[in-house]
Order: C-alpha cells, then structure tokens, then sequence
C-alpha cells in the first residue's frame, strides 16, 4: 500500500522530470520487452557451395530468353556453369528434381533500408541518417543488420536482392547492394556503392535555390580538392566528405536524386549534364513529362511504388499503376521498386507492385524484367545477377508459379550457390499457432 509520504513523493517526481520524460522511460521500458530487439532472427546463413548442385525438371526462366521447358540448370563455386535440356552431369552433382516447378533468377529491390531499420517507432533500431546535410562519406553496407528480422522475412517471397540506402540531409550517402544472406555485411555486400543519394531540392518560383547553390559549392569543391590531390597529395590534407564524392565526378558512381515533380527531374538533369555525371532518378512521379530529356541523356528511373494514391487531385486513380507502362511505351530505362509504399518492413511485396503495372498496360515479360534485369543494368550488377545465364551468379528462386502471382509460393532460393532457409518469423508463429489448434482438436 502506498503511503501519503510516498504519493506526495510521486508527484514531487513526476513534476519535476514531466510527462515527456515519464513518456521516454515507458518507451524504454516497452523497448525492452520487445524480443526481436536484442536477440538475432533464428535462420542460419547459407553454407558455401562444395559440389557442382544441378536443378532438373524444370521450367527455367532466364528472362533474357525463352523459357526452357523440363529443362535442367547448373551451378558449381556459386556461379552457373549450365542451362537446357540435355546437360552431362558428372558423378559427384547433386541432383534435385523438381518436378515440374520453376526457376526464375532472385528479384532485385532497388531502394529500400533493409537492415538499416527494424522498427520505426524505436530510434535505437534505427540506422540510416546521420546529422549533418552533406554526407557523402556515410556507406550504407558497413551499418546493415545481418541479423534483422526482416530479411528472412523478405527473402522468403523470393526478393534476394536489395539496395540499402541511407537518408535525412541533402547529400545522404552512399547506397549499397546488398545479397539477403550472410553472416557479417561484408556476406552480404554485392556493390557497396551502388549510388551517391541525394534528397533533390526544390526550386523556389524564380531563381536558383538555396539547395542547389549548395550543392553546386559541393562539386566545385571537390573539382579544386581533386586537383589539390593530384598536384600534391602531402600537402594537400584529406578530407573524407570530399574523398568521398571523387568517385561521382569520376563517372564511376552514379547520383541518385530523389526527385518526383516535373522541374525537379528536370534540373536534376541539367546538373547532371552540366557537372559531367551519371544520375538515376528515384521515386519519378512525373517521369513521363521529361521522358524525352530522360531517354535523350540516359537517364533511367527508379519507380517508388505503384502502390499509392495519386500526388494530384487532378490526376486519374491509376496514374501509378500505369506509369511503367507509360515509361516503357516513351522508351525510358525503368524499374519498379516498392520503397515508397512498403518502406521496410514490407520490400516482400516487391513482386507485386509489377504485377500490378502489368495489369495496367505494362507486357508480363516487361514486368518481371522490372523486378530483376532491369534494376540490375541500373545497378551496375547485371554482369553478375539479374538473368539466368551461364557465368553469372546462382543467385536464384524455384518456385510453384509466376513469382508476380500472390498463389505462387517459393520453394526454394540460393544465393551464390548457397541454399538459403526460407523460413522467418512469420513462418515460426505460424507453425505456433497451427500447433495450439492441433492441441485443441
């Protein structure tokens, strides 16, 4: 029971600290009841390939092809060494048949924070911004999270795949391509820079904005930084922030700018063209306005979603389900990423947002291209994933059907020649609550 003496106490306490304090440490407290916070996902990474593993009897996907009907693929030291029907195998292959199912190379999320965030609501679980508004020298694969929940969570609908991009300031960083299994991150590592990020400014109504000025003093420092260098490397000291952008004015990383309106996209490219470096536009909303500058410069898209309302009252109730269709007929580079709906949490949903630009105009086979090939020429990656072709990586997907159809489940999945679990802990408690009804029966 509590006394008078300790109740004035209490309210002695609670006026002095406030209701914001009090607030944070029943955040704190709840923060520590949450399990998934200090403990790692149970799924174990993949083992490394030890023997030549061939797939048979199945329908294969090669997505730069036609499909090889009961056809049998092949991969030895995590790269594929073979695909069609009649392929020698040798006696120490591992031989699995399945049955008819299909093989479809891993898809590729073009834009997400897989590992850089667990759980909005939680700062401690979140990891992908830094203080500051230009950070170029922030990479995003050294904070990535092995052991985050959502990865087996994702790979499980067949997404192997994914770029971890840093955000928050003007220049937030460098984006990288990560494989969804591994032990550390440098497991996971498939490009550590993808991309320089970019949050694009807006133009005020006359003039150049302030934003851009910036950004403009950024490139022109790092030109007189580069030239310091060169001419003299022991006196001129090193700057990480400058070191950081050599690559992009070097041509070698590309900047992704997240721009969505028309005069966005627009001065992104004139900046582009004007400082000599290769852009990706992400996010793209009003892509289809600049399609001839976009398609005159080489300039690809990074779409963020086709899951979302329309930006204008004005605009049609489709005017994102269509724009890969639209992109694709105006002859502009593109790819479908789900960031801007799913964030995080939901980048399992990655298929689905091209299945649903292709039942909007877009060709299936367009689609699917959307989810694997196309992301990985944007990436810089298509050399080694993206398509089903001998000396690439056995970074692959078997499944029962069209990955694009929710009925379509994964069965199996390697990444680089390493079987990957499937299971995560959306399998685990369903397992659970299967087993308490079995009990009750």
């Amino acid at each position: 029971m509590t006394t008078n003496t300790e109740f004035s106490m209490s309210k002695r306490f609670l006026h002095k600290v406030g209701a914001l304090t009090v607030t944070r440490l029943l955040l704190c407290l709840t923060v520590s009841l949450i399990p998934s916070m200090g403990t790692a996902n149970a799924e174990i990474p993949g083992a490394p390939q030890k023997r030549p593993v061939a797939l048979t009897n199945c329908n294969i996907h090669p997505i730069v092809g036609p499909m090889v009907r009961k056809g049998t693929i092949v991969f030895e030291g995590g790269r594929i060494t073979a695909i069609g029907t009649d392929v020698p195998l040798t006696k120490k292959t591992e031989v699995i048949d399945l049955q008819g199912q299909h093989v479809y190379p891993g898809l590729i999320e073009a834009h997400s924070q897989i590992g850089l965030k667990e759980i909005s609501a939680v700062r401690a679980s979140r990891d992908y911004s830094e203080a500051g508004s230009i950070n170029p020298n922030v990479r995003a694969n050294v904070s990535v999270n092995p052991d985050s929940e959502v990865i087996p969570v994702t790979r499980a609908n067949g997404v192997l795949m994914a770029v971890s991009a840093p955000s928050g300031g003007r220049v937030s960083g460098v984006a990288s391509v990560m494989q969804l299994d591994g032990w550390t991150y440098e497991d996971m590592t498939l490009k550590a820079a993808a991309a320089m990020v970019v949050d694009w400014p807006s133009s005020p109504s006359s003039g150049e904005s302030s934003g851009l000025r910036v950004l403009r003093e950024l490139f022109d420092d790092v030109r007189a930084y580069r030239a310091a260098r060169n001419a003299d490397a022991g006196e001129q000291p090193f700057d990480i922030r400058l070191d950081a952008m050599l690559p992009v004015i070097a041509g070698d990383v590309p900047v992704m700018a997240l721009a969505n309106r028309a005069f966005e996209i627009q001065a992104a490219v004139s900046f582009a063209v004007e400082q000599k470096i290769r852009l990706i536009i992400f996010g793209g909303h009003d892509a289809e306005v600049c399609a001839a500058l976009l398609k005159k410069h080489d300039v690809p898209v990074i779409i963020d979603s086709t899951h979302r309302k329309p930006s204008r009252r004005h605009e049609p109730y489709d005017v994102a389900y269509t724009l890969p269709a639209r992109l694709s007929k105006a002859g502009v580079q593109f790819c479908i990423s789900g960031s801007d709906r799913n964030a995080t949490w939901n980048a399992r949903n990655l298929p689905y947002h091209a299945a649903t630009a292709a039942a909007h105009g877009l060709r299936r086979g367009e689609a699917l291209r959307s989810v694997t090939l196309y992301p990985a020429q944007i990436l810089g990656i298509a050399d080694r994933v993206g398509s089903l072709e001998p000396g690439k990586d056995a970074t692959l997907i078997v499944t029962t059907g069209d990955p694009l159809e929710t009925k379509t489940h994964v069965t199996r999945a390697y990444v680089q020649g390493r079987s990957v679990q499937l299971t995560s802990r959306h399998t685990r408690l369903r397992d659970k609550y299967l087993e308490k009804y079995r009990q009750q029966k």
